[in-house]
C-alpha cells in the first residue's frame, strides 16, 4: 500500500495572535506543533502500513520552518516526507489550500506511486473548518470517508475498505472502494513513540521540497491570497457576560414545583417565548 498523510504545522493554540489589519494568524515567533488531530491520522496510516506493508508519505504545505513537523513525522516512523513551500501559497484559505495539496498529492502519485489511501485529521486547531480534507477528495475525485472512528477491514484484492464513522445519534458502518480519503477523529488511537533508530534517521533524512512549479501547479491564480475568496471581516475574543446565571433553590421542592418555577423564570426573562410555546393543556 501507498498511504499519504497530509499534516499541518500549526501555532500552539495557547499563544495564537491575530494581525490587527489582515485578520490572519501571526505565526512569527509563535511556537509550532503538528496539528493534534493529524497525529491520529498519522498513527492510523502507520498501523495500516505495519499490517499490510507499503509506504507512508507525509505531506505538508507551509514555510521552510514546516520541515520541523515533517522530521517529527519521520521520527514516528513515516517513510518519506514532502514539503510544499512557495511564497505563492501565502495567505491561502481552505479552497486554495485544498487545491495546492491536491496538486501535490497528484505529483506524489506520479513520482512515488498512486496512493491507495489519503489521510487527514478531521480539522485543524487554527482554522477549525474541517474543509480541507473533503476539498482534496473532491479535487482528486476520491471517495471521502469523514469523521472515521475505526478502520474495520481492508481487502486489497477487492480494493475495498470498511470503516466505522461517527455521526449524530450513533455510528455508521460504511464500505468504499479504494482509493479513498479518510479524515480521522480524535481519540481513535494512541500515537506511538518513535524508536531511537527512527529519531536518528529522521535527523539525517532528506526531505523532498517542491515549489509550486515543481509540484506541477500551473494556475497560480488558484493559490495564496489570489485564490482565496474567503474574507475575514473581524477576529475577536467574545466578551464575558455581565449577567450572572440565576439559580433555583431545590430544597424541599417536588419535581413538579421545580418544573413550574423553571418555566416561570424562563418566560420572565424571555417573554417572547411564551406565545410561541403556548399549548392547550386540556
Amino acid at each position: 500500500m501507498h498511504i499519504v498523510v497530509s499534516i499541518k504545522q500549526v501555532p500552539d493554540s495557547a499563544q495564537i495572535r491575530v494581525h490587527p489589519v489582515t485578520n490572519t494568524i501571526m505565526r512569527q515567533g509563535v511556537p509550532t506543533i503538528i496539528n493534534p488531530y493529524d497525529l491520529f491520522a498519522l498513527e492510523e496510516a502507520l498501523r495500516l502500513r505495519d499490517a499490510y506493508g507499503g509506504e507512508v508519505t507525509v505531506l505538508t504545505m507551509g514555510p521552510p520552518m514546516a520541515e520541523d513537523s515533517l522530521r517529527k513525522a519521520l521520527g514516528y516512523g513515516a517513510d518519506r516526507a514532502v514539503l510544499l513551500t512557495d511564497r505563492y501559497f501565502a495567505g491561502s484559505d481552505t479552497l486554495a489550500t485544498s487545491f495546492a495539496l491536491s496538486q501535490a498529492i497528484a505529483k506524489i502519485g506520479e513520482t512515488f506511486g498512486t496512493p491507495d489511501v489519503v489521510f487527514t485529521g478531521k480539522q485543524t486547531i487554527d482554522g477549525d473548518t474541517a474543509q480541507v480534507g473533503p476539498g482534496i477528495a473532491k479535487r482528486l475525485d476520491l471517495h471521502q470517508l469523514t469523521y472515521v472512528a475505526k478502520i474495520a477491514t481492508i481487502d486489497l484484492a477487492a480494493r475495498e475498505i470498511t470503516v466505522e464513522r461517527r455521526c449524530e445519534g450513533g455510528t455508521q458502518t460504511l464500505k468504499s472502494k479504494l482509493p479513498c480519503l479518510i479524515t480521522m477523529l480524535e481519540g481513535t488511537n494512541e500515537m506511538r513513540r518513535g524508536s531511537i533508530e527512527d529519531a536518528l534517521s529522521a535527523a539525517r533524512r532528506q526531505i523532498v521540497k517542491w515549489s509550486a512549479a515543481e509540484a506541477g501547479i500551473e494556475d497560480l491564480t488558484k493559490c495564496g491570497l489570489r485564490g482565496s475568496p474567503t474574507v475575514v471581516k473581524r477576529v475577536f475574543a467574545p466578551t464575558a457576560r455581565s449577567e450572572k446565571a440565576a439559580q433555583i433553590d431545590t430544597a424541599e421542592k417536588t419535581l413538579r414545583d421545580l418544573a413550574d418555577e423553571l418555566i416561570v423564570a424562563i418566560f420572565t426573562r424571555q417573554p417572547a417565548l411564551e406565545p410561541e410555546l403556548a399549548f392547550d393543556g386540556a
